[in-house]
């Protein structure tokens, strides 16, 4: 039987149990423990080879090059993420295998992958687009269905509605290429609880539109006769802190290392000895000297001991509870890198939820990171 399976950002198990919701699309829900951390790129690795963090190697959503010397945010290559994956026996059955919209999904042995991929343009700005496999399908569903709209992906205008454009995308690809197993990702909940707040009245609004979305996914695999699974990927909870700044900490211990062009202060990893590399509630000590780095934290008071196992002996702090980790070494504004007040998702050594709001001027009100328990349909 052809099978479906949807992956919601932010689809804990307590958003269901407090809104009393035990049905969506046709489906009973129950809940998992998440994988952990649990952020996207890990859980999305972790669904794709059963496997966990420490063997298929995806810790953040980056990745620490220990060759390059640097930390590298959402590269798409399916190279990074290691281990045999759960369609093999299915594809060596002559079945085939779609992807829609994960992460690190270029080049993955699939039949059929649709991942944004926009081009960044010399002179500023980008253009749209979504990379097809098969080669030529972005050419047909960007005149069926228009450009992706990226900006709305992620970003200060970041909008719930974007999951309808990833079902569009999905209903008419599986139209044009049918698949026998299919995963597809909706970022639907994220933005809103990441911005205004878990449970805000944004975050409900939220809700809502991934319920028609679901419904509309439902719709689909009755007619395609796929059986369909949703699952979550974190749970998002409030932010009542101020973040942490764990690099301006070790920059004043003289751990971290910077570079001072023009006024502005750059990374020098080279030189470095320890470096947090930050991602939501999690920062990841990498450098010669990440176990003083440990050390040196832990004795503020503000970062807490992840409650699970240590991911192949990487050194992982979660900030304190109600608070997030936030990358920046600056205490002065303009110390500031260019790229600060800018959404810049690759050029930052760290993740920056603040590229919600224009200029990176807002507060963050929601996190996501630790260990917890996220919705399940069952079946």
């Amino acid at each position: 039987m052809k099978l479906l399976t949807v992956v919601v950002a932010g689809f804990g198990a307590r958003l269901l149990e407090e809104r009393k919701v035990k049905r969506l699309a046709g489906l009973t829900f129950t809940s998992h423990e998440s994988v952990f951390p649990a952020l996207t790129c890990p859980a999305q690795a972790t669904l794709r080879t059963g496997l966990r963090p420490e063997s298929h190697g995806i810790v953040l959503n980056g990745v620490w090059m220990n060759d390059l010397v640097k930390p590298l945010f959402w590269e798409q290559s399916a190279q990074i993420v290691h281990g045999p994956r759960v369609w093999e026996s299915r594809r060596a059955a002559g079945g085939k295998v779609g992807l829609f919209f994960f992460q690190q999904s270029l080049g993955e042995a699939a039949d059929v992958i649709i991942s944004p991929a926009p081009i960044h343009k010399h002179g500023g700005g980008m253009i749209m687009g979504c990379a097809v496999q098969p080669m030529g399908g972005e050419g047909i569903l960007t005149r069926l269905l228009g450009e992706f709209p990226l900006y709305r992906y992620w970003g200060p205008l970041a909008s719930p509605r974007v999951g309808r454009r990833c079902v569009s995308w999905f209903e008419e690809a599986t139209r044009m290429y049918d698949v026998d197993e299919a995963y597809i990702y909706l970022p639907t909940l994220d933005y809103f609880a990441q911005k205004y707040g878990p449970d805000s009245a944004a975050d409900v609004k939220a809700f809502r539109e991934l319920r028609g979305q679901l419904e509309r996914l439902a719709d689909i695999c009755q007619k395609r006769g796929a059986q369909m699974k949703v699952i979550g990927d974190y749970e998002i909870t409030p932010v009542t802190a101020a973040p942490v700044q764990p690099n301006v900490v070790l920059r004043r211990e003289g751990l971290f290392k910077v570079r001072e062009l023009r006024g502005r202060a750059y990374p020098d990893f080279y030189q470095s000895k320890a470096f947090a590399v930050c991602d939501h509630e999690c920062c990841l000590l990498v450098g010669p000297e990440s176990e003083r780095a440990e050390e040196v934290l832990m004795a503020t008071g503000n970062y807490r001991l992840p409650g699970a196992e240590a991911v192949a002996g990487k050194r992982i702090l979660l900030a304190k509870e109600g608070s997030w980790c936030a990358y920046p070494w600056w205490t002065n504004k303009k110390e500031a890198p260019d790229y600060a007040t800018h959404v810049d998702i690759h050029n930052k050594p760290g993740f920056d939820p603040t590229e919600l709001f224009f200029f990176g001027r807002g507060t963050v009100k929601g996190t996501h990171g630790h260990l917890c328990r996220v919705a399940c349909s069952e079946g």
